[in-house]
């Protein structure tokens, strides 16, 4: 699977980080969505106006669909060629969620430019998490995390250390948003 043609060069950008949960985010009209999503933006504008062509994220509910709308709603409106991608680790990804949440990945996977799923099994184990972040470090040439290493338990972290390692390899620049730069932002945005 290619997310684009030989010859061309464009970037590839994983985007992940806190799930909606691990921020004490419980509702759709948070402030603290304002903020990140207002962060995501001007971080892919940035790189868009640098050449990225591809956002490839998943579908957990918090920072990657978060990055997903904001994706879509600068490809409507300024940036028609560029794509977003939604893919999945496992065939039945997001099955326990509630229906309203089931609802909500649905709707996004119906509308990004492509959508896959690294292993057409249903869930069986970690490895299948290890599998999809190769797949993602394969697949992409730098990463946005939205992630502070002061907080701890949460899943990120494991995204976090699978992409130092990768580093220490690989040419991967990694972007860090941590609790002081939203906290920046936050303060520069006017409500």
């Amino acid at each position: 699977m290619a997310f684009y043609q030989k010859g061309e060069m464009m970037t590839r950008i994983w985007v992940t980080g806190f799930r909606q949960r691990e921020l004490g985010i419980f509702g759709t009209h948070d402030p603290k969505i304002r903020v990140i999503k207002y962060a995501l933006e001007q971080f892919l504008r940035r790189e868009i106006e640098e050449g990225a062509g591809w956002l490839i994220t998943g579908g957990q509910q918090g920072v990657e669909q978060w990055v997903i709308e904001v994706a879509l709603m600068l490809q409507k409106k300024d940036y028609p060629d560029f794509k977003v991608a939604l893919m999945v680790p496992f065939s039945d990804f997001g099955h326990q969620w509630q229906a309203g949440s089931q609802e909500v990945l649905a709707h996004l996977r119906a509308q990004v430019d492509f959508t896959g799923t690294v292993s057409e099994m249903v869930y069986q184990g970690v490895t299948q998490l290890r599998n999809y972040q190769q797949f993602m470090l394969n697949h992409t040439d730098q990463a946005l995390l939205v992630y502070d290493q002061m907080a701890v338990n949460t899943k990120v972290e494991y995204d976090y250390r699978a992409i130092r390692l990768h580093q220490t390899t690989h040419n991967y620049p990694l972007t860090l948003f941590d609790f002081d730069y939203l906290q920046d932002i936050s303060e520069n945005l006017t409500y």
